[in-house]
């Protein structure tokens, strides 16, 4: 039998328990899942980094954890973890992700906001471009900028693709490095963080990069807070060189009632609901996730712990 541990919050396992033990069975994995088994006994966890356990020798027979966030930075340069770690892959973030990204890129593309909120009598018969003449740049093809960008080239966009390193996507203009980075950042009208956060990304929109974004674009950031400078962010926005910034995710979280993005007009906040993990089919990804491991199979979402992601 396996044992397996379910490391997060109370009200995760008060969430979780019912799903996970029935997808566990629907795999046919023999499996003790609990909340309190004894560490040298467990051989898969099932963890949020903002769970109890920090340290993690304790786990003699442990084989793998499964982090239950797509993010990893809060645990994948622990020293005490020497085990595979597997970032969540579900198609509940995937599918999530897209949706919040297509939504607010056609909002930004549309102009959307002044006709919900002119409501003045002004009769604007201007008609809005199509996609096919707005270039959006998506920094970040991974499995959630990688779905995001095809999605977005599917509606007729010119995409444009920057990742750390060169990545080819179907449809999508792809480029990498530094150089790659600056001309991406000068084309795009809509620019989307879907980034890692690491040591190299954090703080990657900086006054530097903002300055070189092509005037009056649009920033849409549902990917990690630590990506932008803040003030750069504010900055920028005063200056009328950015057009708008939406975000979903902040350095801090819950984000400060007293934070000067709540009250600034170039931004809209969102509380963090872009791609939210979805219990049914992350607990079904989880049990697949196993399975491979138990089969010598690697890992879905296995997490290159040099690069941190």
């Amino acid at each position: 039998m396996l044992r397996i541990l379910f490391a997060a919050r109370s009200e995760r396992w008060d969430q979780y328990q019912g799903p996970l033990t029935q997808a566990l069975a629907k795999v046919g994995l023999d499996a003790q899942l609990g909340t309190d088994l004894p560490p040298e006994t467990i051989d898969y966890i099932v963890y949020a980094p903002n769970s109890h356990i920090t340290d993690f020798t304790p786990f003699k027979r442990l084989k793998a954890v499964l982090n239950l966030w797509a993010g990893v930075e809060d645990v994948a340069g622990n020293p005490t973890l020497t085990v595979p770690l597997a970032r969540m892959i579900e198609d509940g973030l995937t599918e999530g992700m897209t949706e919040w990204v297509t939504a607010h890129v056609l909002r930004h593309h549309l102009d959307l906001d002044i006709h919900i909120i002119r409501q003045d009598g002004t009769w604007d018969d201007r008609p809005p471009p199509l996609a096919r003449d707005r270039t959006v740049a998506v920094l970040g093809l991974g499995q959630l900028g990688g779905a995001v960008a095809t999605a977005l080239a599917a509606l007729n966009f010119r995409v444009l693709g920057w990742s750390r390193r060169p990545k080819t996507l179907h449809g999508i203009d792809t480029r990498s490095g530094a150089g790659g980075l600056a001309q991406t950042l000068g084309e795009a009208e809509i620019v989307v963080l879907l980034l890692p956060l690491t040591t190299e990304t954090d703080g990657i929109l900086d006054a530097d990069r903002f300055a070189a974004l092509r005037p009056g674009a649009v920033l849409l950031n549902p990917g990690r807070g630590g990506l932008v400078d803040d003030d750069a962010l504010i900055a920028a926005l005063d200056n009328g060189h950015l057009g708008h910034a939406t975000l979903d995710v902040f350095r801090t979280e819950p984000l400060p009632a007293d934070h000067p993005f709540w009250a600034h007009p170039g931004i809209t906040v969102t509380p963090h609901i872009a791609s939210a993990t979805r219990v049914q089919t992350a607990s079904e990804a989880i049990a697949v996730n196993i399975v491979r491991a138990e089969a010598g199979e690697p890992l879905k979402g296995l997490v290159d712990r040099h690069a941190g992601y």
